[in-house]
């Protein structure tokens, strides 16, 4: 059975109000959720939610108002090698090349490695995006979606326990987003890399999760529910639009970013006691819903009428 890699008890983010008497803007409260070894999870909710904000938080990069963040049973108080950061623009350091800038990041995580050490686990990772032609550009010579893949490459190649996304591609067009996709579901294929990733995108979420966070509106957002992806591994975009399964799961998503996330956001009604803790004060996770079971279960019920 595969152990969970993070967890969270109670993540709550706010921020003091305008003026002194006001009061505090609560982005999200009383998060709990938990990821699994080799869990590939996407997280997606409207604008203003927190989504960044939690991975900002995995991540180390910000603090939570309360509430606690777990990384393997030690909590997250910054940032640290364990955990890679893809974030939406690339991130390169300019003056480098493409090798160069993964090379950087290897010898930060093995500081003790030979420069032939280094440099051959660098082009292992350069070659597996794509690019091992464009190793010795610097960023200005890359195009959008070179840059992005340079930025997947050095946070492959830090070997990291958790490796977080967030929208990593937004900002590309169509096709170049379809191949990086496609190059990111292999990469996790061989490697098991466990990702927590932020997408407005239902297809690529449907295309690349386990699991699917879907976030209700802010203020004092939260998981609403978390939806099983149950269509068999590997995936690519031209079979999975044929999958029997594929339009059930992207209208459950769907309907719950038109009505749903409005309906039980917590700023529209009361968060009780016991959707955060049960009777034996144990914490309470967002249920795993799994669209394809139901449909098939409200089939059987409907034929054996």
């Amino acid at each position: 059975m595969k152990q969970y890699l993070v967890e969270t008890e109670t993540l709550t983010k706010a921020y003091p109000g305008e003026s002194g008497g006001s009061p505090d803007l609560v982005v999200f409260e009383n998060v709990n959720f938990r990821i699994k070894e080799g869990e590939f999870i996407t997280c997606i909710g409207h604008s203003g939610c927190g989504k960044s904000t939690i991975l900002n938080i995995l991540a180390g990069l910000q603090s939570p108002s309360s509430g606690y963040s777990f990384l393997k049973g030690k909590e997250i108080k910054g940032p640290g090698l364990d955990r890679a950061v893809v974030f939406q623009g690339h991130s390169l350091l300019p003056w480098l090349t493409a090798y160069e800038n993964v090379a950087f990041a290897v010898k930060s995580r093995w500081p003790d490695w030979t420069r032939q050490q280094v440099r051959e686990h660098s082009l292992q990772y350069l070659d597996m995006v794509g690019l091992s032609g464009a190793v010795d550009r610097k960023p200005h010579q890359l195009s959008g979606g070179m840059k992005q893949r340079v930025g997947i490459a050095r946070a492959f190649a830090m070997q990291s326990r958790l490796l977080l996304m967030d929208e990593p591609f937004g900002a590309l067009d169509a096709l170049t987003r379809g191949s990086i996709q496609e190059e990111l579901v292999k990469i996790c294929a061989s490697t098991g890399q466990t990702v927590f990733m932020i997408t407005h995108d239902v297809d690529e979420a449907i295309l690349l999760s386990d699991r699917i966070f879907l976030m209700t509106n802010g203020p004092k957002a939260n998981i609403a529910e978390c939806v099983v992806v149950d269509i068999p591994k590997p995936r690519d975009r031209a079979t999975i639009i044929h999958d029997q399964g594929y339009y059930t799961i992207r209208n459950h998503l769907v309907d719950f970013l038109v009505s749903r996330s409005r309906e039980l956001s917590g700023a529209t009604r009361e968060v009780a006691k016991h959707e955060i803790r049960n009777e034996s004060g144990a914490l309470v996770y967002p249920p795993d819903v799994n669209p394809l079971k139901k449909a098939k279960a409200a089939t059987l019920a409907a034929e054996t009428v």
